[in-house]
């Protein structure tokens, strides 16, 4: 009886919350992230991009420097050719990112045979699965935190001038915005690593859910919106509800939801995304744009859609890795 009330009392150390361990993990997860060879490729390839974009864009503001209220929000839309705008870039290296942090979360533990030694410890699976979320999302966020600093000061060096009170707020939440986007990819890449045991699998899945919502959901979208939405008798009342389909459609894609949180937030002059009716065009014409509040209602949608499907992402990760059966 001895020997058997010796082998039960480590079960008792598990007891208590079950979130027992969460930032260890985060804290360890985070470390292997910001030390890791591929990271420091994918960083180093964001920065040179950013340092190359914003040199050309500053190239062509300077000329409209103290005449333009919105200059720095101009750094990140305005390219110079060969590249492109800082924005473009951003919505093909953050997925990238983001997969590259969280396609081997889950099954890398399983294929190194770790994953038993670590639930041994004071450690739930709640703790486990959420520590290697947030540490993802909080490399991420310091990434792009880091990078949109550095987009700000080159703006100040290279231009001479401050960022506006207003360009702060609309940079702030286009930062929220593109860190969620990369939640979202965070999310498929740790679904797949939670599914699949080879790491391999489970990043060429990841990437091609990517390349699926880039590259053909858009075309897919306007296919569907001619089946279900015809243009029979070519009526404007016709053509706006196709488009409308197709926009509802196309707004499945993260990458729609980004583009047009980002155009919302970095453009202030947008009014409304698809068709523009003439009495939208009123204060276009005028040249006026949206106050900070305007623009957040607009796009309010769109960025709570980013979040909605980063913790939905989560959630099903949680739900799959719960029913996982693991064997020392």
């Amino acid at each position: 009886m001895a020997l058997a009330t010796e082998t039960l009392r480590p079960a008792r150390v598990r007891e208590g919350s079950p979130w027992t361990g969460l930032w260890a993990v985060v804290a360890k997860d985070m470390a292997d992230h910001l030390t890791s060879t591929r990271m420091r490729i994918l960083e180093l390839l964001i920065v040179l991009t950013a340092v190359g974009t914003v040199f050309a864009a500053t190239e062509n503001l300077r000329d409209t420097v103290g005449q333009d209220r919105f200059l720095f929000l101009r750094l990140f839309t305005t390219g110079q050719e060969p590249l492109p705008a800082f924005i473009g870039f951003l919505s093909f290296l953050v997925p990238l990112l983001a997969i590259g942090l969280a396609f081997d979360a889950i099954n890398g533990e399983f294929n190194r045979r770790t994953m038993s030694r670590v639930l041994a410890q004071p450690i739930y699976r709640d703790a486990l699965l959420l520590g290697k979320f947030l540490a993802g999302l909080f490399t991420l966020s310091l990434v792009l935190t880091a990078i949109w600093l550095l987009i700000i000061g080159m703006g100040i060096l290279r231009l001479g001038v401050p960022p506006g009170g207003e360009e702060v707020g609309r940079l702030l939440f286009f930062l929220l915005a593109t860190i969620f986007y990369g939640g979202i990819w965070l999310g498929v890449a740790l679904l797949c690593s939670t599914v699949f045991r080879q790491t391999a699998t489970a990043a060429l899945t990841a990437l091609a859910v990517w390349l699926f919502f880039i590259i053909f959901w858009g075309m897919l979208a306007n296919l569907a919106a001619r089946t279900l939405a015809p243009v029979q008798l070519g009526t404007p009342q016709e053509i706006i509800a196709q488009v409308e389909t197709s926009q509802a459609l196309a707004r499945l894609s993260p990458n729609t939801l980004y583009v047009e949180a980002t155009i919302g937030l970095l453009n202030p002059s947008t009014r409304s995304f698809g068709l523009v009716l003439p009495t939208q065009l009123q204060g276009a014409l005028l040249g006026a744009p949206l106050p900070l509040d305007q623009s957040l209602i607009l796009i309010w949608p769109q960025l709570t859609a980013l979040i909605a499907i980063t913790i939905l992402l989560f959630a099903l990760s949680y739900v799959i890795f719960q029913r996982q059966e693991i064997r020392a």
